[in-house]
């Protein structure tokens, strides 16, 4: 029988190491990790873990390490995993028949990213609801899914390419080893990092990326790394169509580029431009929801409002989970004059996953541009009771609406609420202190003399 090895590249990352050794025990029978310069006790417990490590020098370039730790590795197949993911547990049971394949180089698997928001994304992927029941990833409410090759077979011709966003996939195609997607789910909760740390490694992987268009000039593939990371990670828009721009002249094919270039000018206003790169896209066959969501949004921009209809309702049929969508198409609905039909649709949306923040959203802001300040109050304070971890923003906006309707008690109940959960928080203190005003005056009006 075929024999599996996991095999990392690692660094000060003793908090998140072991659960990831843990989550292949059974599966693989051999664990190389390279580490690359820890000062914590990374290496120490990876060793207890019953990994073998070696010890790589850092240049700057992850696939030249990644490669090193190949070399490491004696069995027929290799894992690649970080160490702030997870392999799942019922997916790792149907590895071993993957390895008895003899056309196979490697496995397309299915990465899961755990993030802080349903309206996330990576790339041109969108999130859905999490609905995990696992301790561990249920503080996140949506994931997000790409693929990538994790498992491939041990091959001196099959070696990481790249800098940075490195793969084993180009040689696997390069060689014409053949390549496959097999039902095995990654678990990636790296996005949950602090901001700071997030930070850090946006910096770094720009200098990387920077590094890679230098090496590979004529490379689509890097502008568009370089671009995704300028436009999600650092709001430098304008630079990051630049190089959105650059990809789609160096291959006009590259379906995914023009999204991304129409995605730009969508966020710097220009929504005719947007949709002229939408249709791009769509011409080369990107036809992910995603896109169509986006052409939706220009023309609602636009003020055309049917146009935007039938837009997010190509978006809710190709979409994997159409929450978000079928909200802005109530929203859309309710902007052609159809208000009970755009209204039921949100309303059904919220029923279907309270939870969400963003679906409490939409309703109140179809409520509020209705002229149905009380409607949109009672939305909003349902909101406070339906999510998660409502934000300060959330109260204060729910108190604001009752006191445009002179509900200053149930605003200022409300704030007195804020407060206790963010008790340092200076404008829900003088929000209330406001509307306590106010109430004060009101009692005073009403009291007898």
């Amino acid at each position: 029988m075929p024999k599996l090895a996991l095999s990392m590249i690692v660094r000060d990352c003793s908090g998140t190491i072991k659960a990831c050794l843990d989550s292949v025990k059974g599966v693989a029978q051999e664990i190389v990790v390279a580490d690359t310069g820890s000062v914590d006790q990374t290496p120490e417990i990876a060793a207890r873990c019953g990994a073998r490590v070696v010890h790589v020098p850092w240049e700057d370039d992850f696939a030249s390490a990644r490669n090193q730790a190949l070399a490491e590795v004696h069995a027929d197949w290799v894992l690649s995993l970080d160490a702030d993911e997870r392999l799942d547990r019922e997916s790792a049971s149907l590895i071993p028949a993957l390895l008895e394949a003899n056309a196979i180089g490697g496995y397309l698997l299915t990465l899961r990213n755990y993030v802080r928001s349903l309206e996330d994304r990576i790339w041109d992927r969108t999130a859905v609801p999490n609905q995990s029941t696992l301790s561990e990833l249920e503080p996140f409410p949506a994931y997000v899914e790409h693929e990538n090759v994790r498992l491939f077979r041990r091959d001196e011709r099959i070696r990481f390419v790249g800098r940075v966003h490195e793969s084993v996939g180009p040689s696997i195609e390069k060689c014409k080893l053949g390549l496959g997607r097999a039902p095995v789910v990654i678990h990636h909760l790296g996005l949950g990092v602090d901001r700071e740390a997030r930070a850090r490694k946006n910096i770094f992987y720009r200098e990387l990326g920077l590094q890679k268009i230098a090496e590979m000039p004529d490379n689509p593939q890097a502008y568009l790394e370089l671009g995704l990371l300028e436009l999600d990670n650092f709001g430098n828009i304008p630079q990051a169509l630049e190089y959105f721009e650059r990809a789609c002249q160096l291959n006009g094919k590259l379906g995914v580029a023009w999204f991304f270039a129409g995605l730009a000018h969508f966020k710097l206003g220009e929504h005719r431009a947007s949709l002229r790169c939408m249709k791009a896209a769509q011409k080369q066959g990107h036809l992910t929801a995603f896109v169509a969501e986006t052409i939706g949004d220009a023309h609602y921009n636009l003020g055309e409002f049917p146009q935007s209809v039938r837009a997010y309702r190509q978006a809710a049929e190709s979409s994997r989970d159409p929450l978000l969508v079928e909200s802005k198409l109530g929203l859309a609905i309710v902007r052609t004059g159809g208000v009970d039909a755009g209204l039921a649709k949100i309303r059904e949306v919220v029923e279907r996953q309270p939870h969400l923040p963003e679906l409490h959203d939409r309703l109140i802001l179809s409520l509020v541009w209705l002229g149905r300040p009380a409607e949109a109050a009672a939305a909003a304070e349902e909101k406070l009771k339906s999510v998660r971890v409502p934000r300060p923003e959330d109260f204060i906006r729910a108190a604001t609406l009752w006191a445009n309707v002179i509900e200053w008690k149930r605003a200022a109940a409300l704030l007195h609420v804020g407060c206790l959960v963010y008790p340092s928080h200076e404008m829900l203190k003088q929000v209330l202190t406001e509307v306590l005003e106010q109430l004060a005056k009101e009692v005073q009006v009403t009291a007898p003399n």
